[in-house]
C-alpha cells in the first residue's frame, strides 16, 4: 500500500492532477493504519488508474468496522478527491482523443453512465425542439428544461429528463418558464437549429435570456441574476452538438478537467470564450458527420452482419449529433448512478404500488396532456387495431390519474 500511495510522485502529472494528489495526501494521514491493512494487488502506473484503484479499495476492501467515528469524514473527503482526480484524468484524454477513440470511450460508458437512456432523452428532445416551448404540454417543456415530475409517465418518458443538468433547484427560472415561455422561445430563436453557432448568435440569446430575469425582478428589493446553468440546459437541448450543459456541481470539475479558469454561475462570457472555445479545439468535436451509407457499404460485405452494422452506424450518428453534451460521460460515475435515474425509480415505485394495491389518490392530468401522451403511445407498432377505437376511454383513464401503460393494459384486459 505504501508503494501505491507514493507512486504518483513518479508520474507525469498535470497541474490539476498534482493538486488532487496533494489534497489526497492530507486525508491519507488519519487513515494510514487502516489503509496499510488493505492488501494491494494492482499498482497502476498512470494517474487515472491510480485514482480508480484507490476508489475501489476504499469502497470495497477497506474494513469499515475498524474505522473510528472521526475517520469517516476524512474517508469521505478522500473519496471525493479521488473522484475529482479520476474525472480530471479522463478529461485529459478527452482533450486529445481522435473521433474513433472518443466514440469507443462513449460507448464503453453505456452501463455505468446509462448512455442508452441518455440517447433516448436526446432523441425525444430532437422530436420536439422545433416546437415553441409555449406550445408544448407541461411534461414536454420540463423534459426540455430539465425538471422531473411525477407526471412524467415512465411508459412515455422512458428516460430521466434530468440527465446532463437538472434545473429543479432553479425556482425563479421555472416560475418564469410557466409565466412567459414565449420569451424563452424568443431567446432560443437566436440559436440556429443547424449549422454553425457563432458568438453573435450566442450573445443575442444571452441578452434576451438575461432580460427576462431583469424585468421579473425590477420591482423587487433584490435582483435575480440570470442563472448560467439553466441557460446552458436550454442551449444544450437546442444544440447538443454545440453546448455543454452545466449545473453548479459540474462547473468546478469541468473547468479543472478542461484546464480553464473556474467561473461563476452568472459568467456567460467565460462559458462561451473559455469552455465552449476550448471544446472547439478538440479533434473529435471537429470530426465530419459520419456518412451512414458509405460506412455501411464499406463494412457490410456479409448480409448477416448488416443489421449489426446499421445499429453501429446509427449509434455513431447519434453520438456525433450530441457530441458536446455527451462530454458528461467523462465525469466519474459510481455503480449506482444509472440505477438512480428518476425514470427507473418512478417506474419501480409505481409498479410496487400496483403490486401492493396502494390506496394513494392518483394525481390527475390535464385533458391536453392526457391526449398528447395517449396519442404517442397509440403510435407504437404493437398496438392492436381495436385499441385505437378505445382512444377516448384511455384518455379518460389517464386524465383521472392512471399511467398510459396502466390504462392501455386495462383496455387489453377488457377487450383483448
Amino acid at each position: 500500500m505504501k508503494k501505491l500511495l507514493s507512486s504518483p510522485v513518479q508520474m507525469s502529472l498535470s497541474t490539476a492532477e498534482n493538486q488532487v494528489y496533494q489534497n489526497a495526501l492530507k486525508y491519507f494521514t488519519p487513515l494510514s493504519l487502516n489503509l496499510m491493512a488493505v492488501k494491494v494487488s494492482q499498482r497502476p502506473d498512470d494517474f487515472l488508474g491510480w485514482c480508480g484503484e484507490l476508489i475501489r479499495l476504499c469502497r470495497e476492501d477497506l474494513n469499515m468496522e475498524l474505522l473510528d467515528e472521526e475517520q469517516f469524514l476524512p474517508l469521505k473527503k478522500l473519496q471525493e478527491t479521488l473522484d475529482v482526480g479520476f474525472s480530471i484524468s479522463q478529461f485529459k484524454m478527452a482533450r486529445i482523443a481522435p473521433w474513433p477513440i472518443f466514440v469507443d470511450f462513449i460507448e464503453q460508458q453505456n452501463k455505468i453512465h446509462a448512455l442508452d437512456e441518455r440517447l433516448r432523452l436526446l432523441s425525444y428532445v430532437d422530436e420536439i425542439r422545433q416546437q415553441p416551448l409555449a406550445d408544448l404540454i407541461e411534461e414536454d417543456r420540463l423534459a426540455f428544461a430539465g425538471k422531473h415530475t411525477i407526471n412524467h409517465d415512465y411508459s412515455i418518458y422512458n428516460f430521466d429528463v434530468e440527465w446532463f443538468a437538472a434545473t429543479k433547484g432553479a425556482k425563479v427560472f421555472h416560475t418564469l418558464l410557466v409565466k412567459c415561455p414565449e420569451k424563452f422561445d424568443s431567446a432560443l430563436a437566436h440559436i440556429p437549429l443547424t449549422g454553425e453557432v457563432n458568438h453573435d448568435d450566442y450573445q443575442n440569446f444571452v441578452n434576451d435570456f438575461q432580460k427576462i430575469f431583469k424585468e421579473y425582478t425590477q420591482d423587487k428589493a433584490q435582483g435575480e441574476k440570470a442563472p448560467l446553468a439553466a441557460a446552458t440546459r436550454l442551449l444544450a437541448m437546442r444544440r447538443p452538438d454545440q453546448f455543454i450543459a452545466l449545473n453548479n456541481n459540474k462547473i468546478d470539475i469541468l473547468c479543472q478537467g478542461l484546464s480553464i479558469a473556474k467561473f461563476k454561475n452568472t459568467d456567460f462570457s467565460s462559458y462561451w470564450h473559455d469552455m465552449i472555445g476550448t471544446l472547439r479545439t478538440f479533434p473529435w468535436w471537429h470530426h465530419a458527420k459520419p456518412d451512414a451509407n458509405a460506412q455501411i457499404a464499406k463494412e457490410s460485405d456479409a448480409t448477416d452482419t448488416s443489421e449489426m452494422t446499421n445499429k453501429e452506424v446509427s449509434n455513431e450518428l447519434a453520438i456525433w449529433s450530441n457530441r458536446a453534451v455527451l462530454i458528461d460521460l467523462f465525469l466519474f460515475a459510481d455503480a449506482e448512478l444509472a440505477q438512480n435515474s428518476n425514470f427507473i425509480r418512478l417506474r419501480d415505485k409505481i409498479r410496487n404500488k400496483a403490486m401492493t394495491k396502494s390506496k394513494a389518490t392518483p394525481k390527475k392530468r390535464s385533458k391536453e396532456s392526457a391526449e398528447v401522451l395517449v396519442d404517442r403511445a397509440l403510435t407504437s407498432d404493437d398496438i392492436p387495431e381495436y385499441l385505437l377505437g378505445k382512444r377516448d376511454s384511455i384518455i379518460i383513464q389517464v386524465k383521472n390519474g392512471k399511467s398510459v401503460e396502466q390504462a392501455i393494459g386495462l383496455m387489453r384486459a377488457i377487450f383483448g
